[in-house]
């Protein structure tokens, strides 16, 4: 709907700053979108191993390095797809700036490989099952990525093509808006998509027998399927600096989706008889859990 002069009549404005300051020290909406999102994630994975049969802590310790891996990985890939922009001929920005994560720039394909090194790390230092941890933090990825989407609205960036829907988004000249056009607000797009994934994910875990890194594989194909047309909706320059780096017609990030998706349905496939026993509780906590009941078997339930 537009108004008699042209403009629309209803849109979502973007904010004014994404940086504040606290004295010389300054505050980045996009960072602390990162920080509230792994903060819910690991609470609410911290939750769901306990009532696994869990060790109290376990989650937390093994987020350290998934977090750590996590970030790294993520500016990787987003500095080798988009290495345009900081390297050659025709760089926008220097190249020490590949190191300025709060511009923006923290992908969720390199988060999730590297992450799941760290987390692999981990998980083999304290004698856990990988597809247990797995299966226990897919519901808080989705929902901290719902949660970290809103970064992007901060920073204006990521945004779609234009569009005349009342709820399209308005980016200034400085982001690369054009007066009096809105575009697709790609962020809340997939941060609403995130979330609907995460419940159904978790309603998934309580209705099915997902185990064995089933419910993560069913989170991949879950992301992927919404990436994938949010994707096709973007107008950044992913992998080169005037327009995004195409393949028979889909960006790089689409194909990563397509792969990703397949790869998540033929696990879900291969696994789909595996009932082995996992590790829930290492051997040193079970035996000191055991001899602190005076010789009696601890609830096995977590065990499986």
């Amino acid at each position: 709907m537009t108004s008699l002069t042209g403009m629309p009549l209803a849109s979502i404005p973007s904010p004014a700053e994404g940086v504040w300051h606290l004295g010389f020290i300054p505050i980045r909406a996009y960072a602390l979108c990162f920080v509230l999102a792994i903060a819910f994630g690991i609470w609410l994975s911290e939750r769901r191993w306990r009532a696994r049969g869990g060790e109290k802590g376990a989650i937390s310790d093994i987020a350290v390095p998934a977090v750590i891996f996590g970030l790294i990985g993520a500016r990787l890939y987003h500095v080798i797809t988009d290495w345009q922009t900081y390297f050659g001929p025709r760089a926008i920005k220097e190249p020490y700036r590949a190191l300025f994560i709060w511009e923006g720039g923290l992908s969720i394909w390199g988060a999730i490989a590297l992450g799941g090194v760290g987390m692999w790390l981990a998980c083999r230092r304290r004698g856990l099952s990988l597809g247990a941890v797995a299966d226990t933090v897919a519901p808080g990825i989705a929902f901290g990525q719902a949660i970290a989407r809103w970064g992007n609205w901060f920073n204006q960036e990521l945004y779609g093509s234009p569009t005349t829907l009342p709820w399209g988004l308005e980016i200034d000249q400085a982001h690369g808006g054009e007066a009096g056009v809105l575009y697709h607000p790609t962020f809340l797009y997939e941060s609403l998509w995130d979330a609907a994934l995460g419940f159904g994910l978790i309603l998934a875990g309580r209705r099915f027998t997902l185990r064995h890194g089933r419910l993560f594989a069913l989170y991949v194909a879950g992301y992927t399927f919404g990436r994938f047309w949010i994707e096709g909706l973007r107008i950044d320059p992913v992998g080169g600096v005037d327009h995004a780096v195409t393949l028979l017609g889909l960006r790089i990030n689409q194909w990563t989706s397509i792969v990703l998706f397949v790869g998540a349905l033929v696990y879900l496939w291969v696994t789909r008889n595996k009932d082995t026993e996992q590790i829930v509780v290492a051997a040193s906590q079970h035996k000191a859990s055991h001899e602190e009941n005076g010789g009696q078997a601890s609830d096995p339930s977590g065990s499986t």
